[in-house]
C-alpha cells in the first residue's frame, strides 16, 4: 500500500483534483433494483444542475498528516467486508487524509436492497498516530480495494483499487502495481489547464459464493461532465475489466480523453540515465502500442523529454491501444525493490465503433522515477454535446504473461547511440556530422520464414530529419532482424518523426516502429 500512496502523492495530475470535486448524491437503502440505467438517471439529473464543489469536512489533524504518518493508517484485514461470508471477493477501505481529503460514499447492492458501507474508525489501525477518533464519525472513505484469490486459492491478494479522482489500478497473476487507469480525462496538456473528473459514489454488487466476477458502479462528476460507469471485473493471468460508460456534458468540452492510461518512464534502452545508476532501465511502461482500424500495428517507444511532448495518431475505429511493458527480464532492471519487470501492461480494446479520432500520447519531463509522466487516451473527433447522452464501452486488460502483440513480428528494443567509433571521429565536428544513431531490433515468427536476400526495411523521416544511413541485418542471436539508422536533425529545437518496418520483398512483415526524437 505504501507504493500506492507514494504514486498517488507524486501524480502531478492529482495535485489539481480540487478542480473536479463534486457533492454526494443522497442514497438510501431501497428494495428497488439498482443497475446501470438507474445510475444513468442520476448522472443525467446531476448534469442538469449547476456544479457544486464538495464541502471539506475532514478534521485538520487528518489533513496535516505527513506522508509517513498517513502510511501508518491501515485497514484491519480481519474487518474486510464479506470475509466471514466465505465469498470469492473481499473489500477493504482507504482512510481519508493527507492527499485524499475528499471522501466518497460506497454502497452494497444486495438481494434485499442497497445499503451503505459505513465508516467505522475501529476498523482502522492508526499506528503511532494520536488521533481523536471520536471526531471522525461519519467522515466516509477515500476509496476502496478489492481482494480475491489471484496467485493462490488459499490467499486473497489485492486485485483492484479505486483511490483519488477517477484513478484505479489492477493486478493480474504475478504482477505488481505499476501504471494506472482513469475514468476520464479532460483538457490534458492544454493551455487552459486540466480538469479532473472524480468518482464521487460507488455501488458494489454482493457476489454469490460461486461468482467469478464482481460488478462495480461509479458516479462521476466534474465542473463540465457527469457520468455513469459500470465495471465488471474478472481476475486471472490477465485481470479483465469490461467497462461501460455514459457521459452527460454540462457544457462544451475542448479535449475529451476516453480510456486514459497513466504510467512512468524515466530511462531505458533508448535513453540512458543522465546520472550514475546501476539499473539499466527504470519505467512502468516502455512503449505505446496501437492496433489501428486499418489493421496496422504501431509501436512508439517512450521517452523522458526535456519539454512537454504531445503527439497523436489519427484513425477511425481503433482496434486497441495500450501502454505496454515489453521488457520482462529481471536483468533489464536489476531492481529488487521496484521489480519493474512485474509491472502490468495496460491494453484497451474498444467495443463497437468509436468513430474517427486519435490516440494521443502525452510525455512530461520528470526529474526522477517518482513522477507519473506518461498519459495515453482516445480523443474522439465528435465529443459529447451538452446534455446529450454519450455512450462508449471497452475492455481493459492488465497483462504480463500474454501481452497483446502483432502476430507477425514486433519491436523488441530500441537503442540510441553508436557502437565502436575511431578516436578521430568520436568527438567534435566529425562526430556531429555522423548525426544520431538508432538501432531497432525486431522479433517474431514471421521473420523465420523470410529469406535473407529478400529481407529489407522501409524507413521514413519527416522534413526535420535527413536520413544518412539505413540498413537491415539478420540478428543471429535472436533469429530476428536489426535495423540501423543514422539521422541528421535540421533544427535542433524541433523533434524528428521516424518510421520503419521490415519487408519481405514488397510485403510488410512487422509492426511499424514509430519514433520521435525529442528536441535538444
Amino acid at each position: 500500500m505504501g507504493r500506492w500512496f507514494l504514486r498517488a502523492a507524486r501524480l502531478r495530475f492529482l495535485a489539481a483534483c480540487g478542480l473536479a470535486l463534486a457533492p454526494w448524491l443522497a442514497a438510501s437503502a431501497s428494495s428497488t433494483a439498482f443497475g446501470f440505467e438507474q445510475l444513468s438517471d442520476r448522472a443525467k439529473a446531476l448534469a442538469a444542475a449547476p456544479y457544486r464543489k464538495p464541502e471539506g469536512g475532514l478534521p485538520e489533524a487528518l489533513k496535516e498528516l505527513s506522508y509517513d504518518q498517513f502510511r501508518e493508517i491501515r485497514y484491519r484485514p480481519e474487518r474486510a467486508r464479506w470475509r466471514n461470508a466465505g465469498l470469492p471477493f473481499e473489500l477493504q477501505f482507504f482512510h481519508p487524509g493527507r492527499y485524499f481529503t475528499e471522501t466518497v460514499r460506497i454502497h452494497e447492492i444486495a438481494q434485499d436492497g442497497v445499503r451503505d458501507f459505513r465508516y467505522d474508525p475501529d476498523a482502522f489501525d492508526y499506528g503511532s498516530n494520536r488521533i481523536d477518533t471520536s471526531k471522525l464519525q461519519g467522515i466516509g472513505f477515500a476509496g476502496f480495494r478489492v481482494h480475491a484469490a489471484v496467485n493462490s486459492p488459499n490467499y486473497k491478494d489485492e486485485l483492484v483499487a479505486f483511490l483519488g479522482a477517477s484513478y484505479f489500478r489492477a493486478l493480474g497473476k504475478g504482477q505488481r502495481y505499476g501504471g494506472s487507469a482513469r475514468g476520464l480525462a479532460i483538457d490534458t496538456a492544454t493551455a487552459s489547464g486540466e480538469e479532473f473528473p472524480r468518482f464521487v459514489e460507488f455501488w458494489i454488487e454482493r457476489p454469490s459464493p460461486s461468482a467469478r466476477e464482481l460488478t462495480i458502479y461509479a458516479l462521476l462528476d466534474s465542473p463540465r461532465t457527469t457520468g455513469a460507469y459500470r465495471f465488471v471485473l474478472r481476475a486471472g493471468d490477465d485481470t479483465v475489466m469490461d467497462i461501460r460508460a455514459r457521459l452527460f456534458a454540462r457544457e462544451a468540452i475542448g479535449k475529451l480523453g476516453l480510456a486514459p492510461l497513466t504510467s512512468m518512464y524515466f530511462f531505458g534502452e533508448n535513453q540512458r540515465s543522465a546520472r550514475e545508476d546501476y539499473r539499466p532501465e527504470v519505467h512502468d511502461s516502455d512503449g505505446l502500442s496501437i492496433w489501428s482500424g486499418s489493421g496496422e500495428w504501431l509501436w512508439r517507444p517512450l521517452v523522458d523529454p526535456k519539454r512537454l511532448l504531445v503527439t497523436s495518431f489519427s484513425m477511425t475505429n481503433p482496434k486497441g491501444f495500450g501502454l505496454m511493458q515489453r521488457d520482462r527480464r529481471f536483468q533489464d532492471y536489476e531492481d529488487l525493490e521496484a521489480r519493474y519487470e512485474l509491472r502490468p501492461s495496460m491494453w484497451v480494446e474498444p467495443k463497437g465503433n468509436w468513430g474517427p479520432g486519435r490516440v494521443e500520447l502525452v510525455q512530461i519531463p520528470t526529474p526522477d522515477e517518482t513522477n507519473d509522466n506518461i498519459v495515453a487516451f482516445w480523443v474522439p473527433d465528435a465529443p459529447p454535446q451538452p446534455h446529450e447522452a454519450y455512450d462508449f464501452e471497452y475492455r481493459l486488460l492488465w497483462q504480463k504473461n500474454a501481452e497483446r502483440k502483432p502476430p507477425a513480428s514486433w519491436v523488441s528494443q530500441t537503442r540510441r547511440g553508436f557502437g565502436h567509433l575511431d578516436a578521430s571521429v568520436a568527438s567534435g565536428p566529425a562526430r556531429e556530422r555522423l548525426g544520431t544513431a538508432l538501432t531497432v531490433d525486431f522479433e517474431g515468427p514471421a521473420l523465420k520464414d523470410v529469406d535473407d536476400a529478400a529481407l529489407g526495411a522501409s524507413v521514413w523521416a519527416d522534413a526535420n530529419g535527413q536520413l544518412l544511413e539505413s540498413r537491415v541485418q539478420r540478428n543471429e542471436a535472436t533469429g530476428g532482424a536489426r535495423v540501423y539508422l543514422r539521422v541528421h536533425r535540421n533544427d535542433d529545437q524541433k523533434p524528428v518523426e521516424l518510421r520503419a518496418y521490415l519487408k519481405d520483398g514488397d510485403n510488410a512483415v512487422s509492426e511499424t516502429w514509430s519514433y520521435i526524437l525529442p528536441p535538444d
